[in-house]
């Protein structure tokens, strides 16, 4: 696994260092969050070694990772971008079906997108991403913005936490009407 250093991703891939992140989290009591993995059907199993040597997915995926920060239900998937904007069709409807189910059973839902180009890392609130998608669908813009996210949420580095989204997580929390 790739290190992290302050000057970010650099050798290594976000799924890694939000790996490595949840891993802090669940050793610190703090949460217990799981990678998802695409479920997928072998069709040619090499038999000498028993490697998948020809598969395809099976269905749909939801999101990236799902679990419980300090009994809040959380779902999230990971993005990464290298210009500053960001296509929607890059959040598959299933997916926002998904997370939009998973708010409405009082869960948390959210994105972390980098920007490859910019070295910053973004948590994008459900809400948000529903707007974006919602403009979309409507016939707007097919895309967001970067200077249309919220800088406040944007994620850093912290005590051994290369993306510590649990502040993001929790100005989420705090910023949702009652």
């Amino acid at each position: 696994m790739g290190t992290w250093n302050s000057r970010g991703l650099r050798g290594s891939t976000l799924e890694d260092m939000i790996n490595l992140s949840i891993e802090k989290y669940r050793e610190n009591g703090l949460g217990l969050i799981q990678k998802i993995p695409t479920p997928i059907k072998p069709i040619e199993i090499n038999q000498s070694t028993r490697h998948i040597t020809l598969a395809y997915f099976e269905k749909k995926s939801t999101v990236d990772y799902i679990g419980v920060v300090q009994g809040i239900p959380i779902c999230f998937d990971a993005k990464e971008c290298n210009v500053d904007t960001f296509s929607i069709a890059n959040i598959h409807e299933h997916q926002i079906n998904f997370m939009k189910e998973f708010e409405e059973q009082q869960g948390i839902s959210f994105i972390i997108l980098y920007y490859s180009h910019k070295d910053e890392l973004y948590y994008i609130p459900f809400a948000d991403i529903y707007d974006f998608y919602k403009r979309s669908a409507e016939g707007g813009r097919k895309s967001f913005r970067y200077d249309e996210v919220n800088k406040n949420f944007k994620i850093t580095s912290h005590n051994g936490v290369p993306v510590h989204f649990l502040e993001c997580l929790n100005l989420d929390l705090c910023t949702r009407p009652q």
